[in-house]
């Protein structure tokens, strides 16, 4: 007797599939608008959209809080310009008055009364003592712009993020990989405009072996979208055992600058959806500031960076800096500030930052700065990372330094971060892992010289100008088989030397007798 056909029932979306769905119908909504030109357009588009709805979110459990302590709630943001007052329901406001009352400086409200626009008034926000959640919001919303021509369509975006419930733990534990995954995207199509960003098995290493403790502050001066921080806050969280323990992490452990409007926003989002309630990030040039007026009080005990290099920051930013170690070049003014800013006394600072190889080998003003680093710090480790690691960005060789205030430098331990076997170089869609790091982590506590270790003393390395670039005493070479980016390693050093030379003659040309 034949089988009856069993008609199978459709099995009910798992929550990261149903965000997923969300968020993707959300963009390919405003893929229709004319107003957005691309992925770097929707993706703020969504952020600040997102930001306001887990605002609303989080303030309703905050309100009933204070209900039920019988206290006094002041929300972040007001009456008619809270989500659950213009976008919460569906058949809201739409085309035209939307979008005038979120554009508009001045706009109808729609409780029908006349008042400012909607980014009018986020920007106008103050808080009471300048790290207040109000200040969180003016700061993200300074640098937003409406781009979308249709106020309908923007209406379609809104209801469908209005799906997304902040409210519970496992929307927003899962949205924040969601999450992750767009900005993925977006460093993807920044890599063209010369903006690197640190792949996140590399984050985690750097922020494993860094091993940040609760009470410790951290600190990123070039934070980006905020994985560093992100990844720190993660570690600590998990420290967290009392009531005490979380207000700690929350008020007084992460710190941040950024200079960019977008990295900056995403940044905010990225923390507040991975739950820091009030990211203390600051937006502006971190090196705006003279390192001679960097104080004790400004002094952190941990950083952890991969700050911009190839840049050229101006006159004025360079007038910040020892006049014999002043530089046009990004990395080596980030270099000079993390070391200003690491913590000596109680208990000494550390850092871990991402350098090009350009760093290790340069003379002139970069060695000058290699010298106080040996002299003054302790440059215990320098991890050596392979072809590839920051695909498709750059095919620049990278390195990862880590120093702290116990110094000086006695001896510096390389360790040569090895490719997987049958590998030549990591690619976009072959990238790094962080488990490929397990042999680093297994020789970090018990240091002895191997195929990928070796030590070199300090003092030979001051003898030779500060030259960190020391291949591998201990490798099997063979240069038949080596990539071309190592092939030609010693004409790009021999640039960089010579662009140095060139621009330190510039600069004493261009300085006044």
């Amino acid at each position: 007797m034949a089988k009856k056909a069993v008609k199978k029932t459709d099995q009910p979306l798992t929550t990261a599939q149903r965000l997923g769905s969300l968020v993707k119908s959300a963009r390919d909504i405003m893929r229709k608008d004319k107003g957005l030109n691309g992925d770097l357009d929707r993706l703020p588009m969504l952020t600040w959209v997102m930001f306001l709805k887990f605002l609303d979110d989080q303030e309703r459990i905050e309100e009933e809080r204070a209900k039920l302590k019988r206290q006094k709630f002041r929300p972040v943001i007001e009456s008619p310009y809270r989500w659950r007052d213009w976008a919460a329901k569906e058949d809201g406001i739409s085309g035209d008055v939307l979008k005038h009352f979120i554009n508009n400086d001045e706009a109808t409200l729609p409780d029908g009364t006349k008042g400012q626009g909607l980014i009018a008034y986020l920007r106008s926000l103050q808080g009471g003592n300048g790290d207040d959640r109000r200040d969180v919001v003016a700061s993200v919303f300074s640098g937003v712009t409406n781009r979308m021509d249709s106020g309908y369509l923007l209406r379609d975006v809104i209801n469908k993020i209005g799906a997304i419930h902040f409210d519970s733990t496992e929307e927003i534990h899962t949205l924040g990989h969601l999450y992750e995954s767009m900005l993925k995207e977006m460093r993807d199509a920044a890599g063209d405009s010369g903006e690197f960003y640190t792949p996140r098995a590399v984050v985690r290493f750097m922020v494993e072996v860094m091993n940040p403790q609760l009470g410790e502050t951290v600190l990123d001066p070039a934070c980006g979208t905020g994985g560093f921080l992100v990844e720190a806050f993660r570690h600590m969280e998990k420290q967290c055992n009392t009531v005490q323990d979380r207000r700690l992490l929350q008020e007084r452990s992460i710190y941040g600058n950024e200079a960019k409007t977008l990295p900056y926003m995403l940044c905010q989002m990225n923390l507040l959806l991975h739950g820091l309630e009030s990211p203390q990030i600051v937006k502006g040039n971190s090196l705006s500031q003279k390192l001679t007026d960097i104080n004790e009080h400004d002094r952190v005990d941990v950083i952890l960076t991969n700050p911009p290099f190839g840049g050229e920051e101006e006159k004025g930013i360079q007038g910040n800096f020892a006049e014999d170690k002043q530089t046009s070049e990004t990395a080596l003014l980030f270099m000079q500030l993390i070391m200003r800013k690491l913590r000596a006394t109680p208990k000494p600072g550390r850092a871990a930052v991402v350098v090009p190889n350009g760093v290790l080998f340069a003379e002139g003003v970069c060695a000058r700065i290699k010298q106080e680093l040996l002299t003054r710090f302790n440059l215990h480790t320098i991890v050596r990372l392979p072809n590839g690691v920051f695909a498709p960005y750059t095919s620049i060789p990278t390195n990862l330094l880590f120093f702290d205030r116990t110094g000086p430098t006695k001896h510096v331990w390389f360790y040569e971060q090895p490719l997987p076997e049958g590998r030549r170089q990591y690619t976009k869609t072959q990238p790094v892992q962080f488990e490929e790091f397990a042999g680093c982590l297994k020789w970090w506590g018990k240091r002895k010289v191997t195929e990928q270790a070796w030590n070199i003393p300090a003092k030979q390395i001051l003898e030779t100008n500060c030259n960190l670039d020391i291949k591998n005493p201990n490798a099997k070479s063979d240069i038949d088989h080596l990539p071309p980016e190592q092939l030609i390693e010693d004409i790009l050093r021999k640039e960089f030397q010579l662009a140095e030379i060139l621009q330190e003659i510039k600069d004493l040309l261009g300085r006044k007798p």
